[in-house]
């Protein structure tokens, strides 16, 4: 006898349309019904039955996307009788698309490997997904990771092919489990006009961080992503070994600027007098971390002040903005500080009270002041979702320039501008003439104000000189083409363009200066090209914690690699994207019929 002839139709009581679709079997041997689970016509699977409909209709609507209001009572089959055959109806199922989203969410949320083999995991995924039984870990690790990795890396080879300047980010860090890892990025300037980044790849180091070491790490990188034939520059911190590397490896090195920033600010932290102020205002706000009725008498005090209801900062020593925060925060509160450091409750319970006197107030507000530039800077670079490497040489004359002193200048803030004019004096010496040159193809500051007018001059011939050779370096010609006259050297059109470039109104400082390029680069064929070189920058961080500690090396580098990747999802019948991005882009349509890499 078959499942189909063991299958029952519902009682002539059940009226509910949904049991068109269901039935029961029979106990063997006897006519009653087993009415503890109904039994699907069309697949035979087995859906629990507790005296409502709830789980059959969940059946049908999610396993079988069938779309019908059951409240209309609208039956597609006249009776259960007429019912085609089973296999029919059965859904053919590929779990490809849904293997995908189980390893987006992995890879962008950088979970371990381990969380397919969670039972509450899989219990979730069996309530949103019956029919999808979720891959084995030893599946996701030995098949669907390096499968969707090569598919993935195939795209960022192509991507990367079309690119004459690649700039890398080489970035060493350590892992919480104290492996040592170090991650190099590419970034580019695509046809249209959009800086495209990618993680190449993350290898752990196990010999010492030097420059003979990483340079090996970065000639291997180079060759297998197929970038021999490109213009290389590389962007790090400024560590020593970093630049030996750069120049083992053949590269034009840039520091980065906000490693720079960094440096110079934790100059000025060290200078003595900050040093005692920086003391004494992390044990006031310990102490009110630590003590539970020093902190509800600061928030009442807060609250009858009229004052935000920011909580005390602790800096990082690492982070020199931390410091500023929080000194900028306790000046911010400092009235709520002292009235909940004099409130009885507070005297009653502590027996020793921080508290600071007037000139370390005053200090305070010095020290505000000197690093507020360093600070703007700083959130300039920040808020930039992809800074160029244009922004780096106005930014550090400005810096420079506001670290002169003043005769209104005290003592501290004197010491605070020597520190950080000295520090940021010996930075970009050697690239300056780089930074100059992006500086140049920035619309917004094409002008160079930072720079003297024999420097502009100077900067400006070297822009011809660049633009009016091909790579190679050989001069050409070619015929104009706005009249018929006698062909114009390549020297004279570049020239031209480079007369009307500087006649441009700048760009204003908001704005883009990649959409500039893609709006005149019909305008400007031979300037466009420069820029196109000269336009990059971009950073790398730690993506791997105690979580993923046990991860082998090869895991951390495709989890890296495959979460860089943006995400975007398809909409319509026409299945568009509804944001691409050229190279290394995984779309996942919305109703993961379908998936694919562009």
């Amino acid at each position: 006898m078959t499942e189909e002839e063991r299958i029952q139709p519902a009682p002539a009581a059940f009226k509910a349309d949904v049991w068109t679709y269901f039935g029961f079997r029979t106990k063997e041997g006897s006519k009653d019904y087993v009415k503890s689970y109904a039994v699907c016509k069309i697949c035979t699977a087995r859906v629990k039955y507790s005296g409502n409909t709830a789980n059959l209709r969940t059946h049908v609507n999610t396993v079988y996307k069938i779309k019908r209001d059951f409240t209309e009572a609208i039956s597609p089959f006249p009776s259960s009788s007429a019912l085609p055959p089973t296999s029919a109806y059965v859904i053919s199922y590929d779990s490809t698309p849904h293997n995908i989203s189980v390893l987006v969410f992995i890879c962008k949320d950088m979970r371990p490997l381990s969380v397919v083999e969670n039972k509450r995991f899989r219990n979730m995924i069996k309530t949103l997904e019956p029919c999808y039984t979720v891959p084995s870990r030893q599946h996701i690790t030995d098949i669907a990771l390096p499968k969707l990795y090569q598919e993935v890396k195939a795209t960022v080879l192509d991507s990367l092919s079309s690119a004459e300047t690649v700039a890398l980010t080489c970035d060493a860090w350590t892992s919480r489990a104290t492996e040592s890892y170090v991650t190099v990025t590419a970034h580019h300037i695509t046809d249209q006009w959009n800086l495209q980044s990618h993680v190449l790849q993350t290898r752990a180091m196990h010999d010492s961080h030097t420059g003979e070491h990483i340079a090996a790490l970065l000639t291997d990188a180079v060759a297998e992503w197929g970038l021999n034939a490109k213009d290389l520059v590389v962007v790090t911190d400024n560590a020593p070994n970093m630049a030996l590397a750069a120049r083992l490896a053949g590269m034009t090195h840039i520091q980065c600027f906000a490693h720079s920033l960094n440096l110079a600010s934790q100059k000025a932290l060290k200078i003595q007098s900050v040093v005692r102020l920086l003391g004494r205002i992390r044990r006031v706000t310990a102490f009110f971390r630590r003590s539970t009725t020093a902190s509800n008498q600061l928030k009442q005090r807060q609250c009858l002040l009229q004052l935000p209801a920011h909580r005390l900062i602790t800096d990082i020593i690492t982070r020199w903005n931390s410091s500023y925060d929080m000194i900028e925060r306790f000046l911010e509160q400092q009235p709520a500080i002292c009235a909940a450091l004099l409130s009885a409750e507070v005297r009653k319970s502590e027996k020793e009270i921080f508290t600071l006197s007037e000139s370390d107030i005053t200090c305070a507000e010095e020290v505000v002041r000197a690093l507020k530039p360093m600070k703007d800077t700083t959130l300039v670079m920040s808020e930039e979702s992809m800074p160029t490497l244009s922004v780096i040489a106005p930014l550090h004359a400005k810096l420079v320039i506001g670290a002169q002193e003043s005769v209104d200048d005290t003592p501290t803030v004197r010491d605070i501008k020597t520190a950080i004019a000295e520090d940021l004096g010996k930075r970009y010496v050697n690239e300056r003439e780089t930074l100059w040159m992006a500086s140049t193809v920035d619309p917004r500051f094409k002008d160079l104000p930072f720079l003297s007018e024999a420097e502009t001059s100077e900067t400006y011939s070297r822009l011809l000189d660049t633009g009016d050779c091909d790579k190679e370096g050989n001069k050409s010609t070619f015929a104009s083409t706005s009249d018929n006259t006698a062909p114009k050297s390549e020297h004279d059109v570049a020239a031209a363009e480079i007369k009307r470039y500087r006649d441009e109104t700048p760009l204003p400082l908001t704005g883009n200066p990649l959409s500039w390029w893609k709006d005149h680069e019909q305008e400007y064929p031979q300037l466009s090209k420069v820029a196109r070189s000269f336009l990059f920058f971009s950073s790398a961080g730690d993506r791997v914690n105690a979580q993923r500690s046990v991860l082998r090396a090869d895991h951390v580098d495709q989890l890296v690699f495959l979460g860089s990747i943006k995400i975007a999802k398809s909409k319509g019948e026409s299945g568009a994207p509804q944001e691409t991005e050229a190279g290394g882009c995984l779309i996942i349509c919305s109703d993961m019929s379908c998936w694919g890499i562009i």
